[in-house]
């Protein structure tokens, strides 16, 4: 049964209009698990066969199932101690995660800075980056790789694979100085892809495979399922990735135990640690590096709230992997926009994670 959580009678067409509960209970594959042990998934993921009987509120779970099928996701997953809770639609479905590509990347330059092959404080202009006319100003030149993984390079040169309100907000070129404002850009992150080809020799998806899927056991991911997008803007394309709500859900539990994978460290800890704790504020709460966090920088309220301690992956229409370690906890949310027209805002992904916490069994 190599897609035990495929809900196989759903077509496309109707997974866009309607979710399905997963089948996990069949042929004896779902397990009593004790509810406060942490496991990582083996070939197939594990799903309780009783959530209630961990202390989840079965009225509660009901009440997001419908939620989630109200705001139009493709599919979603609970996953608590690294057990499912609950799945909803096709979760081995591979679709794009859009901007959830640069916190796929975060990992990839994880292991190379331990290698030693990547200097977080290496400037664009000592690694010899410059981009279409108009150039790369001197001063945006000293623009470190520590600020592109921060967003806060103030490099605002055209650039690839941005929606219209991107390229809307984007500041003026020159209006801030390298490491001094902090915006949401395209062109650090798609940089930073080229940054690490040329570092490590490898390409991103090759090293994505081998580095981080692999090891995880991601059982829909292989490097075909990533491409590049380019255009006259600028030098370095950018890189989304196709993937599966149920190999997401893996990534998530990687960073959810500080980068380990049963007796392997996949990603350096300390790594994982300075990429989930805020350097900036947004409106949801921080950024870290290619990473968003619940908790603000400054340590504010934000207008959207999620729950403190918490970070996630973000992608454009609706794609979340929110990790909750206080709850060792992840929800993720994916919607295809090939299936639907319909987009899923943070608010919504918000009220979503909020209603699964109060689902939860208190620690």
């Amino acid at each position: 049964m190599k897609h035990l959580l495929r809900s196989s009678s759903v077509s496309r067409t109707r997974i866009g209009r309607r979710l399905v509960s997963v089948a996990l209970l069949l042929l004896g594959w779902a397990v009593e698990v004790n509810s406060q042990s942490s496991a990582v998934p083996g070939v197939e993921w594990k799903q309780l066969a009783a959530p209630e009987q961990a202390g989840w509120s079965a009225k509660k779970l009901a009440e997001i199932h419908g939620y989630v099928e109200e705001i139009g996701s493709t599919s979603a997953m609970i996953v608590q101690h690294g057990v499912v809770v609950a799945a909803w639609g096709d979760v081995a479905h591979r679709s794009n995660l859009h901007s959830c590509r640069k916190s796929l990347l975060n990992s990839l330059i994880g292991i190379a800075v331990a290698e030693g092959k990547i200097n977080l404080d290496d400037t664009l202009e000592k690694l010899g980056i410059d981009d279409n006319k108009p150039s790369l100003t001197a001063v945006e030149k000293q623009a470190t790789v520590r600020d592109l993984l921060e967003a806060r390079s103030g490099v605002y040169h055209p650039t690839d694979y941005e929606t219209k309100s991107m390229m809307e907000q984007k500041p003026p070129r020159g209006s801030h100085a390298p490491g001094t404002f902090w915006y949401y850009n395209n062109w650090d992150f798609n940089t930073l892809g080229y940054i690490y080809e040329k570092a490590t020799g490898t390409k991103i998806f090759e090293a994505f495979y081998r580095e981080i899927a692999q090891p995880i056991g991601m059982q829909d991911f292989r490097p075909h399922d990533g491409h590049y997008i380019t255009s006259a803007d600028s030098r370095f394309p950018a890189y989304p990735f196709d993937m599966s709500a149920r190999d997401f859900a893996r990534f998530a539990l990687l960073y959810l135990h500080g980068g380990k994978w049963n007796d392997s460290q996949v990603v350096p800890g300390d790594w994982v640690k300075a990429s989930t704790r805020p350097y900036s504020d947004s409106e949801s709460g921080g950024y870290g590096y290619l990473w968003w966090t619940g908790d603000a920088a400054s340590g504010t309220p934000q207008r959207i709230s999620f729950p403190k301690g918490s970070f996630w992956a973000e992608g454009h229409l609706g794609q979340y992997a929110v990790v909750v370690p206080s709850l060792d906890l992840i929800i993720v949310n994916r919607l295809d926009g090939d299936l639907t027209k319909r987009k899923i805002n943070k608010r919504q992904i918000s009220q979503m994670v909020q209603m699964v916490v109060a689902a939860a069994p208190a620690n």
